[in-house]
């Protein structure tokens, strides 16, 4: 079988590392990208099977770039994993606005223009593919002191669904959300970006509160990046999928919650429609 061609944003830690240990295992072919890609190292990794890239989110001319240079060495692009990535913490009101645009114009912005990008060389190229958002969980729930990360996961989430009803079915272009909960990454770590922090909110302290969530989640990523890969070769991937115990949990939580309100407030939703009106057959 000729091996699979993905591109990856944001391998220099976290799911995006794990998964391009993944997909050398498998025997795949990876572009792993990051800012600064002269810092990547795998094992397993050489001329024939990789292709290490400079890419910054929200750099157009980068992207471009990057998809560039792996149509030149491998002539296709399988599956794109929009991985890259950070959170921002705090309560909204300790947020910045410089803070609250960065977060957007990383983790959404960024992620539509990589999908632009990815779905334009798949079909020219005739190939298909598969596109993976990695969101979060806080893409299908708002969690609090992170009002601004959940608004660009669950803008993803909305802009992802509407896209996969737009593309002609021949094209063979597919998406995936796939929504972690809480794993053992850098995310709550290192690469965590904090709101500055307001007396009025003293029932609140999101810097202390990520200190010691970091490194206790139930999450394994090794684990998770063989999920990825998993879902990646699917003949019919589906569009949501959530990963983690936590994130599972959470999920059907809300499900039944919704559900439970949605039909609580039946006679309302359903008492607006103009006199006489028939919906189309």
């Amino acid at each position: 079988m000729t091996p699979r061609v993905f591109l990856i944003t944001g391998t220099s830690t976290g799911f995006g590392s794990e998964f391009v240990k993944v997909i050398l295992d498998q025997g795949d072919y990876i572009v792993a990208t990051a800012r600064d890609s002269s810092k990547l190292s795998f094992n397993g990794a050489n001329s024939t099977n990789s292709l290490f890239v400079d890419l910054d989110v929200t750099s157009q001319d980068s992207i471009n770039q990057a998809f560039n240079k792996a149509l030149a060495k491998f002539n296709r692009v399988d599956v794109v994993c929009n991985n890259a990535g950070y959170g921002l913490a705090g309560e909204f009101e300790s947020y910045s606005d410089e803070q609250i645009r960065q977060q957007m114009e990383v983790n959404f912005f960024g992620l539509i223009n990589v999908t632009r990008k990815a779905m334009e060389v798949m079909r020219d190229l005739k190939t298909g593919g598969l596109i993976q958002q990695v969101t979060s969980i806080g893409g299908q729930i708002g969690v609090p002191e992170f009002s601004t990360y959940c608004a660009s996961k669950w803008a993803v989430e909305g802009f992802t669904e509407a896209v996969s009803k737009e593309v002609k079915p021949e094209w063979g272009i597919r998406f995936t959300c796939i929504e972690p909960g809480g794993f053992r990454t850098d995310w709550a770590g290192r690469s965590m970006a904090f709101g500055e922090k307001k007396t009025e909110y003293d029932h609140i302290n999101a810097r202390e509160r990520m200190g010691k969530r970091h490194g206790t989640q139930a999450g394994d990523p090794v684990k998770a990046a063989k999920v990825f890969y998993e879902l990646a070769i699917m003949q019919d991937p589906p569009l949501r999928c959530v990963v983690g115990t936590d994130a599972y949990s959470a999920i059907n939580s809300k499900l039944d919650k919704y559900s439970e309100k949605v039909k609580q407030f039946e006679k309302l939703s359903n008492s607006t429609n103009v006199d006489g009106y028939k919906p189309p057959s």
